[in-house]
């Protein structure tokens, strides 16, 4: 498995690939965050290992820039930087988990291994079905340049739509993951919030994106695809 390591203070780079590759695994090592993007853009890793303070280009910015992208390899942020709104920045814009320094390798080598059983799967930190986006954590939801209030539920339907998008999704699964356990399946609480949906995100833009598929559920599809 290969792994990149973007750290550009030496002794640690030096640290993180002795002992990665006596586990087994091949290393890259890049010290800045030019040269990490360099490296990550131009070849397929498991894993990358990223330092947040970087000179140039900081880790937080390398995070947003792969993912815009469209490269997917788990990221494990690394600093001394402790403080929980760092953590939330990192992982907003995409890290999949976060160590702060000093740590012990033990650890470090089961979160590598947990990111991996992962793998690359397309993760966006804002989601896109055509012209529609959606920001889990901003809660911000658009339609072009037109930003779109959704009550907290609204969001929640609309952000699992999104996430499974083109799929057509059942009453069943939209309960199951929108709605809690008291929830009465049998109640049309679904149409009625999916008839929300249409009236904001597709009705004032002459568009037709949210779809009922008749005794199977409901679909969220491209307008342009159409």
């Amino acid at each position: 498995m290969r792994v990149l390591v973007v750290e550009d203070e030496n002794r640690m780079a030096n640290v993180l690939r002795r002992g990665l590759c006596e586990n087994g695994f091949a290393v890259d090592v890049a010290s800045t965050g030019d040269e990490g993007a360099w490296y990550a853009c131009d070849n397929e890793y498991d894993a990358i290992l990223l330092d947040v303070l970087l000179p140039g280009r900081d880790g937080f910015t390398l995070v947003r820039d792969l993912r815009a992208a469209g490269r997917w390899a788990p990221i494990l942020l690394l600093t001394a930087r402790d403080a929980v709104a760092d953590r939330v920045r990192g992982l907003d814009l995409g890290a999949d988990d976060y160590l702060t320094k000093p740590f012990a390798f033990p650890e470090l080598l089961s979160r590598v291994r947990a990111l991996m059983r992962r793998g690359a799967r397309e993760r966006p930190a804002v989601l896109r079905v055509g012209d529609l986006t959606l920001d889990p954590a901003t809660h911000l939801v658009r339609r072009r340049d037109t930003e779109i209030s959704l009550t907290a539920k609204e969001f929640s339907l609309l952000e699992f739509l999104m996430r499974r998008s083109p799929e057509v999704v059942s009453k069943a699964e939209l309960v199951a993951h929108v709605w809690d356990f008291a929830f009465d399946a049998d109640s049309n609480v679904v149409e009625v919030y999916v008839g929300y949906l249409r009236q904001k995100v597709d009705r004032p833009f002459g568009r037709d994106s949210l779809e009922t598929v008749r005794g199977v559920g409901y679909r969220l599809r491209d307008h342009g695809s159409q």
